[in-house]
């Protein structure tokens, strides 16, 4: 097994390599004065099983393409020298929301970044909560391994009290399956019911509209309210305060990708949120350390879940 990251100075890489108890291996990045980049690997790669680190959120430095184009630039040069499986490790996949059209000529950015990956050699992805695990599914015709976020947040849950009331919620008919999925392991996992709720959200031209309306029985509970990622943080705000006006005891929200772009701030910092608990597939960079969001803030490791996928694809490979 050889592990690269895309960014050296990663706390995520250098957690994962740790967990695998491999180093990461050397890459020149040289940024020319234009703004182009040569990537290559500074050891020789035939015949080995290697994995490309890099979650494709924007910034601090630079945007979800450059991230995109460098990773993408980088596999086909692990190819290029004989590379055997060349596997793209990618906590956050950029473009992925985008993965129907919802009006005349619109792209499907999703699909089209499948087809880089494969144009380029890419064997497999690794891919924490995908928008949709269907449509991912179906836009990559290499293989592709879909991490369920609900796992990493599973110790959350299992430490509250064991007499609180608990009712996974989704903050919009979308979201259903993936909050099932976890209300059904939760419950399971807990040995004791655990309730289940949807939030009626719709969005239109990227205008999000709510009737605030709340179908299932959260009176009495602690809400976790799951979802994929949070950008601006509307959405989860608006779901928490309806939750409150059905009679929600508390909310939390979970969700794999904390993006945290204005006003995510100001939003999350409302009241009527306890909790906000993200994986760290994206550092919390964009929220201020001293507001009033961020003292919210609970950041939980999905290295362990990305370490086991590794282990698992890489013992499949020896056979």
């Amino acid at each position: 097994m050889r592990l690269f990251s895309l960014d050296p100075a990663s706390p995520f890489a250098a957690a994962l390599a740790a967990d695998l108890d491999e180093g990461l291996s050397p890459l020149e990045d040289r940024c020319f004065e234009d703004g182009e980049h040569k990537l290559r690997p500074l050891v020789d790669p035939r015949g080995d099983d290697v994995y490309v680190i890099g979650s494709l959120h924007g910034g601090p430095q630079a945007s979800p393409q450059d991230k995109l184009w460098r990773m993408l630039v980088f596999i086909a040069t692990l190819r290029d020298h004989g590379a055997d499986r060349v596997t793209a490790v990618v906590p956050y996949l950029a473009y992925a929301r985008k993965d129907r059209r919802t009006q005349p000529f619109d792209p499907v950015t999703l699909r089209y970044a499948a087809q880089l990956f494969e144009a380029v050699g890419t064997a497999q992805l690794i891919v924490l909560e995908a928008h949709d695990v269907a449509a991912f599914q179906n836009a990559f015709r290499c293989t592709t391994l879909h991490l369920s976020a609900h796992h990493v947040f599973d110790g959350v849950a299992a430490a509250m009290p064991a007499d609180t009331p608990l009712a996974v919620v989704s903050p919009d008919p979308g979201g259903v399956k993936r909050a099932l999925l976890w209300r059904e392991e939760l419950a399971e996992r807990l040995a004791r019911p655990v309730g289940f709720a949807m939030i009626d959200k719709r969005r239109a031209a990227g205008v999000m509209s709510s009737e605030n309306l709340v179908a299932g029985d959260v009176a009495g509970m602690t809400v976790l309210l799951l979802d994929d990622l949070i950008a601006s943080g509307g959405t989860v705000r608006s779901a928490a305060v309806a939750l409150r006006r059905a009679g929600a005891r508390e909310v939390l929200v979970f969700a794999a990708h904390g993006l945290f772009v204005a006003p995510a701030a100001e939003q999350l910092a409302d009241p009527a949120i306890a909790r906000i608990v993200v994986s760290d597939s994206v550092p919390p960079f964009r929220l201020p350390a001293d507001g009033a969001a961020a003292r919210k803030l609970q950041v939980v490791s999905a290295v362990p879940l990305f370490a086991r996928a590794i282990r698992d694809c890489h013992e499949s490979w020896l056979r």
